[in-house]
């Protein structure tokens, strides 16, 4: 077995790791990167870009059957399966390949291939022919789709994400279970390419949402177009031949059905893939899921005895906020502080922004109206919405579905958080993050330009609203500060 001794070691070269290689090597040019699987991270394998190429060529579909609603005739709408998928084979090739162009350029010296596994705090084995002793280390090892039991049934007919964009034609049924952002995406996708389809999901979660107002409007919508049942009581899953076979309870009437599928999609959340690392040979201290405990501004993780440690986690594996943007910004943190250890730097945490795909998109700035009223008290946030329903520019695109919820702070009239439904609100929850991450007031965004006719205009209908809900005053603000952010 091969020997090899550098300063920094990365484990896992996706997003999070490859962010950390480079900002590690502004501190030394002994930076190894290690890969156990294959390159091209997760975002341009089976994340991000080949979904939004299925969503992609799903809106087409949409929009050509909906032209009619412009005056505008297209005559039937055909949908070549096995050419949608080539396309998305294709182009996610493209971006893979991306990809790996930049990995090779990192160099063969400063990569390794292999299945990395602690040996001790310093040491790791790499398949079975290296041996790496390192300074600091930085897991960055991803995560895996996961599923219950209950779905094993399914046999070779259950699938995870990763495994659709692989498929040479589009089957003629699929039940996706789990509906949050990848089955939200992936489902609306498929029904509007013309599979069959249904959405079971267990405990009333929708996408990213937690404003039940917001909730209510996206479940309801989503019904009109293609069934989704956020907490189902699904009783048997079978596998009959090559269908999976599924018995439930029909959400509305209560019937036990019982249908076939091509597939079961399971987008039941995922795993850190800390399982094959022999993690408790690191001798970190780990939650009650197995993840080791880590400091969120420095990614530093700790050592058993509750030290700090050598060792930082980033990306996906720590299971913070499993997005392509948080991963590269825990990258660059745990790689300059693994390059800089023993000092410490507590990297620049942005505010949380979400946006799922689906048409009307959600999206999510900030915290959640729960989570803002445990911080400041319920009688400190007030609340302000608009609908789409009647907003101008939706209207002419015949898109004029949706409701905004935007969250402010009693007294100071500060802007806090926002959940968005409707057409394109992947720009508006952008502009809003931006004001956030400025601490912007509701007033101070109300003095800013909006253009006409434009979809803005229906966000500053909303901080209309929200500044009216507003109280504030000195006293106000002395209250509000009494049960402010930290207790």
């Amino acid at each position: 077995m091969q020997e090899r001794k550098v300063e920094i070691a990365i484990v896992g070269a996706g997003s999070a790791g490859l962010s950390a290689w480079h900002a590690a090597r502004k501190h030394s040019d002994s930076v190894l990167l290690i890969e156990g699987g294959a390159y091209g991270t997760t975002c341009a394998r089976v994340g991000c870009m080949p979904s939004k190429l299925l969503i992609a060529a799903a809106e087409a579909a949409h929009q050509a059957r909906e032209a009619g609603g412009f005056g505008v005739e297209v005559g039937t709408v055909e949908v070549d399966g096995r050419a949608v998928m080539e396309r998305v084979r294709r182009e996610r090739d493209r971006f893979v390949g991306g990809v790996l162009g930049t990995v090779e350029r990192l160099g063969e010296a400063n990569r390794l291939e292999g299945h990395a596994r602690f040996a001790d705090p310093h040491t790791l084995v790499v398949g079975e022919h290296t041996r790496v002793t390192a300074r600091t280390i930085v897991i960055a090892t991803g995560s895996r789709g996961t599923w219950p039991d209950l779905f094993d049934a399914a046999g070779d007919r259950l699938i995870v994400n990763d495994d659709v964009f692989d498929w040479e034609d589009l089957p003629d049924s699929v039940a996706v279970f789990g509906p949050g952002v990848i089955g939200l995406e992936l489902g609306q996708a498929l029904h509007r390419l013309g599979v069959r389809l249904r959405v079971f999901g267990v405990g009333g979660a929708l996408g990213p949402f937690r404003d039940e107002t917001v909730w209510a409007y996206a479940e309801r919508t989503f019904n009109e177009a293609f069934y989704v049942d956020p907490d189902a009581q699904v009783e048997h899953i079978e596998r009959d031949g090559d269908a999976v076979v599924i018995t439930f309870l029909e959400r509305d009437s209560g019937t036990r059905l019982t249908e076939r599928f091509d597939y079961l999609l399971a987008a039941t959340g995922r795993q850190p893939n800390l399982d094959r690392l022999d993690i408790e040979r690191a001798r970190l201290a780990l939650d009650d899921q197995g993840v080791p405990r880590f400091h969120r501004f420095t990614l530093q993780c700790l050592n058993a005895d509750e030290s700090p440690g050598h060792i930082f986690i980033a990306g996906d594996a720590n299971q913070a906020l499993p997005l392509l943007h948080e991963a590269n910004a825990e990258g660059r943190i745990a790689g300059d502080n693994a390059g800089r250890y023993p000092e410490l730097r507590a990297g620049h945490r942005h505010v949380p922004l979400a946006v799922v795909f689906t048409e009307p998109q959600m999206a999510t700035v900030g915290a959640s109206r729960a989570e803002l009223e445990r911080q400041f008290g319920d009688d400190c946030i007030a609340t302000g919405e608009a609908s789409f329903e009647d907003q101008g520019r939706a209207v002419v695109m015949r898109q004029n579905r949706g409701l905004m919820r935007l969250y402010a702070e009693h007294g100071s009239g500060q802007f806090l958080g926002a959940e968005l439904f409707g057409p394109r609100v992947e720009h508006l929850a952008h502009l809003l993050a931006w004001m956030l991450e400025q601490r912007v007031s509701v007033g101070r965004l109300l003095e800013m330009p909006f253009y006409h006719p434009v979809l803005e205009e229906g966000l500053r209908s909303a901080l209309r609203d929200l500044n009216a809900s507003l109280r504030q005053g000195p006293a106000i603000t002395e209250r509000c500060m009494e049960c402010g952010p930290g207790d």
